[in-house]
């Protein structure tokens, strides 16, 4: 069964999550503060988490901060926070995805399910191709990616975008295509995540991210990855 830990300090809603992803045959761990969902995560390794931004003793952003120091587990952010600068600065601290309150049930369960199926290991190993630049090495089959010969931590959603690149060599990937591919339909305006996770990912691989080789911007269509 996939665990999920849910972090809120809103009781209703998280009795209502918990009843809902019950009754759809999810393990769930509750949590009303930052402190407590780092020590049940530590505790009981969820498959995925859901965290509200704004908790009692800590800021969400710290808590997603504390789980990237050892976890690459999906990470969906729920809050009543608006502004685009806010769900930059969740997902720059390592959150794959951001519902805004008030959100459907349906909705957040797609996302959650989405998000979970990114992190899954792939089919049965079938794809053996390995893609090397000067910077990094890319192995589709084991899901790695190595740079000056030590592995680089991506997240299951970094992965998935230089995945989709990656499998398209010199060949631009539309904005659009990779929204809708990364992240799901629903996600085709969201032009801020690719930003976001391609400056990320620029300064995981690229020897000099403000002049990226690999990585390209194609302005107002897409990306490229060039080899």
């Amino acid at each position: 069964m996939t665990r999920v830990l849910v972090v809120d300090d809103e009781p209703q809603l998280v009795r209502a999550l918990v009843i809902n992803l019950r009754a759809r045959h999810y393990e769930v761990d509750a949590a009303p503060d930052g402190a407590g969902a780092l020590r049940l995560a530590a505790a009981h390794n969820p498959d995925v988490v859901l965290l509200d931004l704004s908790l009692p003793d800590m800021d969400g952003a710290q808590v997603i901060r504390g789980l990237r120091g050892w976890t690459r587990v999906p990470i969906i952010v729920l809050s009543a926070r608006h502004a685009s600068k806010e769900k930059v600065q969740a997902l720059d601290a390592g959150a794959d995805d951001y519902v805004t309150k008030p959100f459907g049930m349906d909705e957040l369960l797609a996302r959650l399910r989405a998000a979970v199926r990114r992190a899954e290991p792939g089919g049965s190993g079938g794809d053996q191709a390995v893609i090397a630049t000067e910077a990094f090495t890319v192995d589709l089959a084991a899901k790695k990616v190595r740079s000056d010969g030590a592995d680089v931590r991506l997240t299951p959603t970094e992965w998935h975008l230089l995945e989709v690149l990656v499998r398209n060599p010199g060949r631009l990937v539309t904005q659009t295509q990779l929204l809708q591919e990364v992240w799901g339909p629903s996600y085709r305006s969201e032009t801020n995540y690719l930003r976001v996770y391609l400056a990320q990912l620029r300064r995981k691989l690229e020897r000099d991210p403000s002049r990226p080789r690999h990585l390209i911007t194609e302005p107002g269509m897409g990306y490229r990855f060039e080899p």
